[in-house]
């Protein structure tokens, strides 16, 4: 099927809803769910952020977009310390609201520059001032980076505390060495030190072993999920504890070693490309690349649905109440974009979690 078209033959109600940017367009997808345009004509969106009524959408090349509850988009500056290298899977990556942003204005972003000659990644407190947002205070530098395997997803927690996932960017060797950050999932407080009761003592390290994660949430009771891309298939998502070893590189998949911990699910021989992650209802939503699909994981059953696909790469899901948003990532130089790509598209969450 022509992806500008649609094979939708679940009623979708309108766009009235209060949580819901106003939209009129149907998705370019192929779905049994009916499903809508909230935006288009995005450049490069990586992860999707929201309150209130406005989304914000962080672009790779160091923009960020506000869409508001009528639907107008603005691309506003980003001001930082350290210009974003927008190189390879680099570029500007994990955004995350502050828990008391409706007052304080704040946000932590994740982002990729150039440090003598070497390229890194770093994660920045910044503010929005009415159309601009300029770095507050720089939390974490010199996280090793590279063309390819960044990580980059930003997430707080239940416990308040700001974790990131950062990837091996290439050395897979690192992704063993807890004296690194690369290969790992890092906690830190929001105003950049080291919690007390982190695993290991002094350090951001979390957890360790990871190759290239891009996704993580957490259940109502706190458990947390992270999705990770494998070297050739057996994508994987893991149940994540502090201070465990998911095993890079020395397993994936199926394969087992004493001490590493062993995903909930993998992808076999199959590639997904997981990147952003979502939590509804006992099931996580998958956004995948390479899959272009997203996908629905019962996690009790352990069983996956495909509410949609056909609208092409998959790069973050959001969930808020009645609605699952997705971004596309089409225009990365890696997709097939059609007209009007990048989108953030609109399911019905009911629908999704069948």
């Amino acid at each position: 099927m022509k992806r500008g078209l649609l094979a939708a033959v679940l009623l979708f109600s309108g766009c009235s809803a209060p949580d819901q940017t106003d939209s009129s367009e149907t998705a370019p997808a192929s779905s049994s769910i009916q499903t809508k345009v909230a935006a288009d004509n995005l450049e490069v969106p990586w992860t999707i952020a929201k309150q209130d009524e406005s989304f914000f959408i962080t672009e790779r090349k160091g923009t960020i977009i506000q869409i508001d509850g009528d639907g107008k988009k603005k691309r506003m500056e980003l001001q930082l310390n350290e210009p974003v290298l927008h190189e390879g899977e680099g570029g500007l990556l994990g955004f995350v609201l502050d828990d008391a942003f409706s007052k304080s204005k704040l946000a932590y972003a994740y982002h990729t520059y150039l440090k003598k000659g070497k390229i890194m990644n770093r994660i920045v407190q910044i503010k929005k001032q009415q159309d601009i947002w300029r770095e507050t205070k720089e939390l974490l530098a010199d996280i090793p980076g590279g063309s390819i395997h960044n990580g980059g997803r930003l997430a707080i927690g239940p416990d308040g505390k700001l974790y990131a996932a950062a990837g091996d960017a290439g050395v897979k060797e690192s992704a063993q060495d807890k004296q690194q950050l690369s290969g790992k999932i890092l906690r830190l407080t929001v105003d950049g030190s080291v919690p007390e009761d982190n695993p290991f003592n002094g350090s951001y390290v979390f957890s360790y072993g990871h190759r290239n994660p891009q996704g993580m949430a957490w259940d109502t009771n706190g458990t947390m999920y992270a999705a990770e891309h494998g070297q050739s298939a057996h994508d994987e998502i893991n149940r994540i504890e502090a201070g465990k070893n998911y095993g890079w590189p020395l397993i994936e998949g199926e394969e087992h070693k004493a001490e590493m911990e062993a995903p909930l699910i993998h992808s076999g021989e199959e590639t997904w490309a997981p990147s952003g992650i979502a939590y509804s209802s006992g099931r996580l939503f998958i956004a995948t690349l390479r899959g272009e699909k997203l996908l629905s994981l019962d996690l009790q059953q352990k069983e996956l649905s495909v509410p949609l696909e056909n609208a092409g790469r998959l790069r973050d899901v959001y969930v808020n109440g009645k609605y699952v948003y997705v971004a596309t990532n089409n225009t990365d130089g890696r997709g097939t974009p059609s007209e009007e790509d990048d989108r953030l598209l609109i399911l019905p969450n009911d629908a999704a979690s069948k």
